[in-house]
């Protein structure tokens, strides 16, 4: 282990050394815990979002009622056109 200093305030410190008798651990074991418990935290948020976007990965592949992006595309330069002219009109 490293040893490493830290600042705590009145009311962090206070509530580790009841936290370490309550548990009956050191103060130092609660510290560890704790920053341990919020980096695993921060990992999985982090993994999270990456994991959520790769679960959909894929799964229209085998559908077969879903428009295709080129009719979809047509479709979308149609109206903009009729928007335009519209716009033109005015």
């Amino acid at each position: 282990m490293i040893r490493t200093q830290i600042y705590l305030t009145k009311k962090e410190k206070e509530a580790i050394e009841q936290l370490s008798g309550e548990r009956k651990t050191t103060q130092s074991n609660i510290i560890r815990e704790a920053i341990d418990e919020y980096v695993a935290k921060k990992k999985m948020e982090s993994g999270k979002e990456r994991k959520s976007i790769m679960d959909f990965a894929g799964i229209w592949k085998d559908k077969k009622d879903t428009p295709r992006v080129d009719e979809l595309r047509e479709d979308w330069e149609e109206r903009v056109k009729r928007l335009d002219a519209d716009k033109d009109d005015r």
